[in-house]
């Protein structure tokens, strides 16, 4: 699991504010909301807004965007607003960038900032319409592997100790990380694995304070499992919430056969990170609405020969059409990495960083 470098600029969300339709200062020009389009669009399809303002005199103001609110309140704005524009009485229109949403109804407004204050236009809805159903990935497949986290079967099914992804075995300083693998570091209670990172009595060969956290593979185990073409791999997790932390689900094998089912950084609180480095291809998964710090997601691969897939919430959200190939095979890394800070942060304090794993099944 290497490092991917922050969110590229078209995915950035600008500011915006937290409560719904304020009226301007009296003492501020009046801008007035002439048009918000769409009012519908279906789930998963990219769309952008397009607004319309007016104002009682001109003025110049540092942001005008599209702001969308879903059902619990959570941010879902549209990305790309528009920056430094006048808006006068003869009226401007922008159209944002795109993003798509999650099926179901969300509260959507124009938003402008002037003078350093954000001001609220008026509100109306947006209905996101379910796409055809998809079939689901694990239909007409049979279970090849099942973990529950009832107990953590050590050397029989998972490996703590070390992994061959990493270059010392139990730490990988040159990958941006602090982790020193333990397999104390991970438990398992009532169903569910945490994985707790700390700060160690040790350093690394940079001169860093390495972390303890916690590794599972299926490398160097007794059942020695491994991933293979046609598989489709699934887990449902708990995402951290504290800087520092880095999970992930991924394959390795013999030095290579790496697909991150997926990567997650808090600093990017609604993004996963999907990459097939098999054949290289992957992307940024944006998703407010499904994708938060501390909140549960069910997240899954499709190794395929041609396609690697992924789903979130048993919703295909990316197919990268390249693959592994017919021959891929790789064994199951599930882990919590601490950050060193190059592209995201490392911790702030030394407060222990947690991570959990509901189950994580592979059909075939």
């Amino acid at each position: 699991m290497r490092l991917i470098a922050g969110v590229v600029a078209a995915l950035s969300v600008a500011a915006s504010p937290l409560t719904l339709p304020a009226p301007a200062a009296a003492h501020d020009a009046v801008v007035t909301q002439v048009s918000l389009s769409p009012s519908k669009t279906s789930a998963t399809t990219p769309t952008s807004a397009t607004l319309t303002v007016t104002a009682s005199r001109c003025i110049t103001v540092r942001t005008l965007g599209v702001a969308v609110r879903d059902r619990n309140g959570e941010n879902a704005d549209f990305p790309e607003p528009a920056h430094d524009v006048r808006i006068c009485p003869r009226g401007l229109t922008i159209t944002t960038g795109q993003r798509a949403f999650g099926a179901g109804a969300y509260i959507m407004f124009g938003f402008y900032e002037s003078a350093g204050r954000f001001h609220n236009l008026s509100t109306r809805g947006l209905t996101v319409t379910p796409t055809t159903a998809q079939r689901p990935p694990a239909a007409g497949r049979r279970l090849a592997f099942s973990e529950d986290f009832n107990r953590i079967a050590w050397k029989s099914r998972w490996n703590g100790d070390r992994s061959s992804a990493y270059e010392f075995g139990d730490h990988n300083p040159k990958d941006n990380k602090l982790d020193w693998l333990t397999p104390a570091a991970v438990s398992a209670r009532n169903g569910v694995a945490t994985f707790t990172a700390r700060p160690a009595r040790r350093l690394l060969e940079n001169g860093r304070r390495a972390w303890s956290t916690g590794l599972l593979t299926t490398e160097d185990t007794a059942e020695e499992f491994t991933a293979r073409p046609g598989d489709y791999a699934e887990t449902r997790v708990r995402l951290p919430q504290a800087q520092g932390a880095w999970p992930a689900l991924w394959t390795w094998r013999d030095g290579n056969g790496e697909v991150d089912a997926f990567e997650y950084h808090p600093d990017n609180p609604h993004l996963l990170e999907l990459t097939n480095r098999v054949r290289p291809a992957g992307t940024y998964h944006e998703d407010p609405a499904t994708v938060n710090p501390g909140g549960w997601v069910t997240i899954g691969v499709m190794f395929g020969a041609r396609s690697t897939d992924w789903y979130v919430n048993g919703r295909r959200v990316h197919s990268d059409g390249t693959g592994v190939g017919e021959d891929w095979s790789a064994h199951l890394i599930l882990n919590l990495s601490v950050c060193a800070g190059e592209y995201h942060p490392a911790p702030q304090g030394t407060a222990p960083l947690t991570f959990s794993v509901d189950y994580l099944r592979v059909w075939r």
